[in-house]
């Protein structure tokens, strides 16, 4: 394999080997803790414009599924692990994470030390980097100057369209910033008909279809970019029963005349514990997040709290009494896992009518 360089804005330079396409990038560095979820990770369009580095060293090992792919196109701009399995085993395995690789055009990196790339990430946070073949040619004020933009417009599908049940309990209108294929999943496991439509619908649009409710999906992305997707879920808010997830979430408390701030290395993985402020239980949740909602910033709204992140305090769920909308950071839809926090779309579907046991 030949010899690729990930060259980070602080001047850090780290020798690997190339696998996948072949190729130069840039993009902002992250890490994600998961040790199995490889696939969704590659796939989940909350990736855009980032170079995805693993923490766990033996990434491939189980090939690649489409059938658990999140969207149809990888979004990430790179992809960086210690090792990659070259000959994976998994009786549902279709081809090699190379071959995948190859297949949607993206960059690897393999050799690297990964775990001393993530101290340095964990110690000075979340930066740009370069994949590139001559680290001498890296113009540093241009890698610096790096910034995702147009991200939710950019993988937002382009028209709307409808999944759904085996028999149709209840009608929901997703807004797709970025959504993941297993939010529709559990949504049409649970009797819904499902009409996704793109980021910028107008909200009047929306209610003239008479909706049962509506998901706020996840997406890519600093949330406050979004000015138009915020407007419409301000002329939301308190028609039908609202739920948001990730950046859905943030774009709600934006709407509510919230703020966001950028965490330092965000969270990304499959093990982020959040704590439920009503039971005082805590649950394991799966994380794709660099920005974070300021719970602060929505007192004397009405809203409220109602999950925190147990290693950090930063804020994981906002309520919005007599508005029927609530709203979390985490993944309850999340695979490979965990599945702990499921619960919350049969929440969603009381809130429509249901009996709250859905998907029993």
């Amino acid at each position: 394999m030949k010899k690729v360089y990930i060259v980070l804005e602080d001047g850090h330079t780290f020798e690997g080997r190339r696998f996948g396409a072949d190729g130069e990038i840039t993009g902002e560095l992250v890490f994600t803790t998961g040790m199995g979820g490889y696939i969704e990770t590659l796939t989940d369009p909350s990736y855009y414009g980032q170079i995805v580095m693993q923490t766990f060293p033996l990434i491939g090992n189980y090939g690649i599924i489409e059938e658990d792919f999140e969207s149809e196109k990888s979004c990430v701009s790179g992809y960086v692990v210690r090792e990659w399995c070259e000959a994976p085993s998994n009786f549902r395995s279709q081809y090699d994470l190379d071959a995948f690789l190859k297949k949607q055009g993206i960059i690897g990196v393999c050799g690297v030390d990964t775990r001393e790339i993530t101290m340095i990430i964990r110690e000075h946070g979340v930066m740009n980097a370069r994949i590139t073949s001559d680290p001498a040619s890296v113009d540093f004020n241009k890698l610096r100057e790096y910034r995702v933009t147009d991200a939710v417009k950019s993988v937002s599908c382009a028209e709307k369209y409808t999944v759904e049940p085996e028999e149709t309990k209840y009608n929901v209108t997703l807004f797709d910033y970025g959504a993941k294929k297993n939010i529709i999943r559990e949504l049409v496991r649970r009797g819904c008909s499902v009409t996704v439509v793109p980021y910028d619908t107008p909200a009047d649009e929306v209610l003239a279809s008479r909706p049962d409710g509506i998901m706020l999906s996840n997406g890519p992305g600093d949330p406050q970019e979004n000015t138009t997707p915020i407007a419409q879920i301000r002329r939301l808010i308190g028609k039908v029963p609202v739920f948001g997830i990730c950046l859905g979430h943030q774009l709600t408390a934006l709407a509510m005349g919230g703020s966001t701030v950028k965490l330092k290395y965000g969270h990304r993985g499959v093990n982020q514990p959040v704590k439920q402020l009503e039971t005082g239980r805590t649950y394991i949740s799966s994380q794709n997040h660099g920005y974070a909602v300021v719970a602060d910033s929505l007192a004397g709204t009405g809203a409220e709290q109602s999950f925190v992140n147990a290693n950090d305090g930063t804020c994981e769920g906002m309520e919005y009494p007599g508005k029927n909308v609530f709203t979390v950071q985490f993944h309850p839809e999340a695979c490979s896992g965990p599945k702990d926090t499921g619960f919350l779309f049969d929440r969603f579907i009381a809130m429509m009518g249901g009996d709250g046991n859905a998907a029993e």
